[in-house]
């Protein structure tokens, strides 16, 4: 009796996905207890691999399934014979999907991303990545927000380098501000950064700030035909960079109104 039902169409179908799936999650368990076992790789590296692990089973498990699902109404060896031609076909038309698979696995062979980096992909979106697929990228703005664009649109990524990020805020003072004033007071932003903020600085082996506070003078001239602009950086880790961040600009904007700091106004205010 058991043969028999086993002969039926469904209960075959039904038995191969639940193989499929048990298959899949073998695979998984076995990737994420060899790392567990081990230590050749960090963290984050690890992280990466697992996540990306993921989409690789689900969409061979997703191949395989269908390919048995096919094999029982054609004839198999026709059908992948006759499936080098359609998939030249298909690889024309959707050529677009496959350069996604093919810099998605790009970047995670050469180490260019790792699972919870912070990035800055096409100078315009920043945030922390919290999914690598095999055709996309999914980062977590500062806003909140899920941003996700797939690898063929990336032309530009900035990662933060593991472990530090640099703090870079800056302001826009009218080119009417004299610039020796203005430079007083943006060094004394930067003292005092450091000393009511420098538990976010990155520290080397000596336990010495690598790079800390300071103010970079007149960086840009002319912006937008308002001012100049006038910065101050530091170098922070990497689970600080937010806040330090927000820090800064809350020090360069209290600076600016306490020493009545001409900023720059819009070209529409100036007239």
């Amino acid at each position: 009796m058991f043969l028999e039902l086993f002969d039926q169409l469904p209960v075959r179908i039904l038995a191969v996905a639940l193989l499929i799936i048990f298959t899949v999650y073998l695979i998984r368990k076995s990737i994420k207890l060899f790392f567990d076992k081990t230590s050749l790789l960090d963290e984050k590296r690890e992280e990466t691999i697992m996540h990306f692990a993921k989409q690789v089973t689900k969409v061979f498990g997703w191949i395989f399934f269908l390919l048995y699902v096919i094999s029982d109404f054609i004839e198999l060896g026709k059908f992948i014979t006759g499936s080098f031609v359609v998939a030249g076909a298909v690889a024309l038309i959707f050529q677009h999907i496959i350069r996604d698979y093919i810099m998605g696995l790009t970047y995670l062979l050469e180490r260019q991303i790792h699972h919870g980096d912070y990035v800055i992909i096409n100078g315009n979106r920043q945030g922390k990545i919290e999914e690598i697929s095999m055709r996309f990228l999914k980062i977590r703005q500062y806003d909140g927000y899920l941003y996700t664009v797939s690898y063929s649109n990336i032309t530009e990524l900035q990662n933060g380098n593991r472990g530090m990020r640099r703090v870079n805020e800056s302001l826009v003072l009218n080119y009417r501000q004299n610039p020796d004033e203005a430079f007083k007071v943006l060094e004394e932003v930067a003292k005092t950064c450091n000393e009511k903020y420098g538990e976010y600085l990155l520290l080397d082996e000596n336990g010495v700030p690598v790079e800390s506070f300071r103010f970079n003078q007149i960086t840009e001239l002319n912006v937008d035909f308002r001012g100049n602009r006038f910065s101050l950086s530091g170098l922070v880790k990497e689970s600080f960079y937010v806040e330090a961040g927000k820090k800064v600009r809350y020090e360069l904007a209290k600076a600016a109104y306490q020493y009545d700091l001409m900023m720059a106004e819009s070209l529409n205010a100036s007239h």
